[in-house]
């Protein structure tokens, strides 16, 4: 698996001349399979999780993926590290479901014939073959949050990174979402607050109030969780 890292970790938002610490002093180190992070909104936990792609920097200290810094590389880290977003709708930026997964494969270098067996690929691991030339913002949101899945898996990244991904969802296609997890070879670092989704993970972290509170097996992530919110 590959190791991510952070570092004396502490990200701080500029706010009316000031500013709010929305991480403080995070410091740990990721190599298992599956990691899940949980903590109630405006704990910290998803600022914690895009700092692992560079979508967000470090304020102070540093967050590496196999030695890479996301400060000084983050076009590298971004081969390697995908990222799933709550919201579908955010991140599918082409006109049809086979022209969205595909998008992602630009600039690889692939042939045609590559690009589209992949694709095909793709689709069809996901439940989306019927779907290729379908109008992507038609899909129900079960369909829309498989493909941006299989957008991010078609590039093959080491890590996946899901903010999230069930929030939207009913019981069904979080079910499904939750198999799929389950079956990937990848690294996966996932928000939640769906508890059930981590339960078999090897690592669960707790954020609470900016700070890493819990960092351990799922369990027992759940019980301090609970403690601290209720």
């Amino acid at each position: 698996m590959p190791v991510i890292e952070f570092d004396a970790v502490r990200h701080a938002y500029p706010v009316s001349g000031s500013e709010r610490t929305v991480l403080e002093d995070v410091s740990l180190r990721l190599t298992e399979h599956r990691v899940g992070v949980i903590g109630a909104n405006g704990s910290g936990k998803s600022t914690f999780v895009r700092m692992i792609n560079a979508l967000v920097l470090p304020t102070a200290g540093a967050v590496r993926v196999d030695g890479l810094d996301t400060a000084k590389d983050a076009r590298a880290i971004r081969r390697r590290v995908g990222f799933c977003f709550t919201d579908p709708d955010a991140q599918i930026v082409m006109p049809t479901v086979g022209e969205d997964v595909a998008f992602g494969l630009r600039r690889r270098g692939l042939s045609k014939q590559e690009v589209a067996a992949r694709v095909d690929a793709a689709l069809e691991a996901y439940g989306l073959q019927g779907h290729r030339d379908h109008p992507a913002h038609l899909l129900s949101g079960g369909q829309k949050q498989l493909l941006a899945l299989a957008a991010v898996l078609v590039t093959d990244p080491d890590v996946v990174v899901m903010d999230e991904p069930t929030t939207l969802l009913d019981l069904v296609n979080a079910h499904r979402v939750r198999q799929v997890v389950a079956g990937l070879r990848q690294q996966v670092v996932l928000v939640t607050h769906h508890l059930d989704l981590v339960e078999d993970f090897e690592r669960v972290l707790v954020f609470h109030e900016a700070r890493l509170r819990f960092d351990g097996p799922p369990g027992e992530a759940v019980e301090a969780y609970r403690r601290l919110v209720l």
